[in-house]
């Protein structure tokens, strides 16, 4: 893929690991827009970035996804890469019976997967249009094992996993859209203070791996500890479950 000369949506582009990609295409001569739901928190990402478009949208609401949309086609009919950043996650004990997880669950089902399907079939009629089109679905180290305070998150970052490794193949047969997976490891955010984010990777070593990995056509991107993790979660499931099950400090 190049990495050059694009016209990339970024959706969550306003903070972590969004803004960090946001941050390291624009540098290259992308232009990058920028969603997020807090306007005031996009527009202070927006200042921070160079050849950048910041939009309000709500991955999680068909009228928001419809609007962007037709946004998208009148502004941008040059949009030639989707990246699906959005997400949402509950740290909880899923044994305890006052949590609700079901809500938490359906929240994360809605934001992180289901959604996800939603904007893509949205959006392929335009990136199919233009040349060095790619669909790019931000899942997890957690895919492959599921770290116990996120067991309901770890399910649909393996839904969405299972999900882009289909649309992979059927999109390979058009030969049209490109379908990329960025599988982050413990990343130092916001999202993850609360899971000992403190102890994890920069974003922007995340979106520097993942700039390297889409440029030499890399279709699943095991970022940091990631691909020590997947091996071991092939050889063995069991300790690979163990070992992202290891306290944090």
């Amino acid at each position: 893929m190049k990495t050059t000369d694009n016209t990339i949506l970024i959706m969550g582009g306003s903070a972590g690991i969004g803004f960090e990609i946001a941050k390291l295409f624009s540098e290259h001569g992308n232009h990058v827009i920028i969603t997020g739901r807090n306007e005031e928190r996009l527009q202070a990402a927006a200042a921070k970035l160079k050849n950048v478009t910041a939009i309000k949208a709500d991955v999680t609401s068909a009228a928001s996804i419809n609007s962007l949309a037709a946004r998208l086609e009148k502004d941008f009919p040059q949009l030639n890469i989707l990246v699906n950043n959005a997400g949402s996650a509950f740290v909880y004990n899923l044994a305890e019976p006052t949590v609700n997880a079901y809500a938490k669950a359906a929240e994360e089902i809605e934001t992180n997967y289901l959604s996800i399907i939603r904007l893509n079939e949205k959006l392929l009629p335009l990136l199919a249009k233009n040349d060095d089109a790619a669909i790019v679905n931000v899942t997890s180290i957690v895919a492959f094992a599921p770290n116990k305070l996120m067991t309901t998150y770890a399910a649909s970052k393996a839904a969405l996993h299972a999900y882009t490794r289909g649309l992979r193949l059927w999109l390979a047969e058009t030969g049209k859209v490109k379908v990329f997976e960025l599988m982050p490891p413990l990343v130092d955010t916001e999202f993850s203070k609360d899971i000992g984010g403190h102890n994890g990777m920069p974003a922007a070593g995340v979106a520097q791996e993942f700039f390297d990995g889409l440029r030499d056509d890399v279709y699943e991107i095991h970022v940091g500890q990631t691909a020590g993790f997947y091996k071991l979660s092939l050889s063995s499931p069991d300790d690979a479950l163990a070992a992202i099950n290891q306290p944090r400090s």
